[in-house]
């Protein structure tokens, strides 16, 4: 019987208009840009302020009632899934480390990785250099792209719905550019980025056009490798170079578009094999006790401890000089080569790229020769601490996979026959 009266009242219950909703709002905010903004979108009379921020007014002050991905997936699951695969669905983690031991942090950066209650990761992809930096570097030189994963108005605006707005390629500009990612500068001064200048679509693509074909929100459509450049596995790269080449084909050639990023994909490569050649030397300096200063002597790294980081999760502070040449090696020169190599630009695939991983490659060997002369060259001699040392060296080569076990125990052997002599 209890249940009649309010079943009574749900029968005359007048559904609240979304102008109902965001009037309590608009007493102080009708001045306000955002809301000229929403009135100005394709929310305006669908959607009131309450609907997306909540009603906790005290929450929304204090900056804790953030729009997330979800509160958009509400209306737009189509493209929340296709976000949620591509490389910007884990924008946060790609360069997050976990700030689980970190004096005095903020408990609301578990939710970067957690959903809210499970102690699972959403992904196991993190770095560490955002964590070095102070909250406000963090805030302002990190978030402000990465946040993307977790944002839909980091490309849409928050209030607007304006479709130009995310077809200018300046949208994408805000986060692709700079010395590790210089896919804007690289596309604006190709021949495609000159014409698109010049003539707009659909004459010439910009960078929606093939990476965001038909207003899909994969922009990982077509990539052969992640921003690191090693290559995908052979299946999943060949699944990828034809969705890319049946984008190239709508305004080229299929052979001419497949030898073009052949041809990309080699000198990737080759980049990736410098690089390599790079950090082995700094390795086998770090078996030898020759970097100043060494890992062990210096601000342990926040996930990897007192060893030596030469991969993504590389920092670049508390290191030595040949670290800091190989970081701009690897995180600078060698993307701007193969990431200039795809959007064809010549310049930046060759001298801003291309050149300047080999001056930095000289000058990464020339420090390291100075190093091993300041330094007791390791060598296989009459010496005895030095066959503890060759020794030591030889192991922690094999611990990282360069030698295989039989080589290992060649070498090992040979040591040890000098030792007995």
């Amino acid at each position: 019987m209890r249940l009649l009266p309010i079943l009574f009242l749900l029968l005359f219950v007048t559904p609240i208009s979304a102008e109902e909703r965001g009037r309590d709002c608009l007493a102080c905010h009708q001045k306000d840009s955002a809301n000229r903004q929403l009135l100005a979108s394709d929310h305006a009379g669908k959607l009131g302020c309450a609907d997306c921020h909540g009603a906790d007014h005290v929450a929304i002050d204090q900056g804790k009632s953030h729009v997330s991905v979800d509160v958009c997936g509400r209306c737009h699951a189509q493209q929340l899934e296709e976000h949620r695969k591509s490389r910007h669905g884990m924008g946060l983690h790609a360069g997050w480390g976990c700030t689980r031991n970190e004096k005095g942090r903020d408990k609301q950066e578990c939710t970067f990785c957690h959903q809210q209650g499970d102690s699972q990761p959403i992904s196991t992809v993190q770095c560490a250099r955002f964590i070095t930096q102070t909250s406000e570097m963090g805030q302002i030189g990190c978030n402000r792209c990465h946040m993307i994963e977790n944002s839909c108005g980091s490309c849409h605006g928050n209030h607007l719905t304006a479709a130009k707005i995310v077809q200018d390629p300046m949208v994408c500009a805000k986060c692709h550019m700079g010395p590790d990612h210089p896919q804007w500068e690289a596309w604006q001064t190709s021949q495609h980025g000159t014409l698109f200048q010049s003539l707009g679509m659909p004459d010439a693509p910009g960078c929606q056009t093939c990476h965001m074909p038909q207003g899909t929100h994969n922009v990982s459509g077509g990539l052969t490798a992640p921003p690191s450049g090693k290559p995908y596995a052979q299946l999943k790269a060949e699944e990828q170079r034809t969705k890319m080449l049946d984008l190239c084909q709508n305004c080229h050639a299929r052979s001419f578009a497949a030898r073009d990023l052949l041809n990309a994909d080699a000198v990737r490569l080759q980049t990736l094999s410098l690089v390599d050649e790079a950090r082995r030397i700094i390795r086998d300096l770090d078996d030898r006790g020759l970097l100043d200063p060494q890992p062990r002597n210096r601000v342990e790294h926040p996930q990897r401890g007192p060893e030596l980081v030469l991969d993504g999760a590389m920092l670049y502070e508390d290191i030595s000089h040949i670290e800091s040449l190989f970081f701009r090696l690897n995180k600078y020169a060698a993307a701007k080569t193969f990431k200039g190599a795809y959007h064809q630009n010549p310049d930046y695939t060759h001298w801003y790229g291309n050149a300047e991983v080999k001056l930095l490659l000289n000058d990464i060997k020339g420090e390291a020769n100075r190093l091993r002369e300041r330094g007791v060259p390791v060598t296989i001699s009459q010496e005895e601490p030095q066959y503890e040392m060759a020794l030591e060296v030889l192991q922690r080569r094999h611990t990282r996979g360069e030698l295989s076990a039989e080589d290992y125990a060649e070498k090992k052997r040979q040591v040890l026959e000098l030792i007995l002599q």
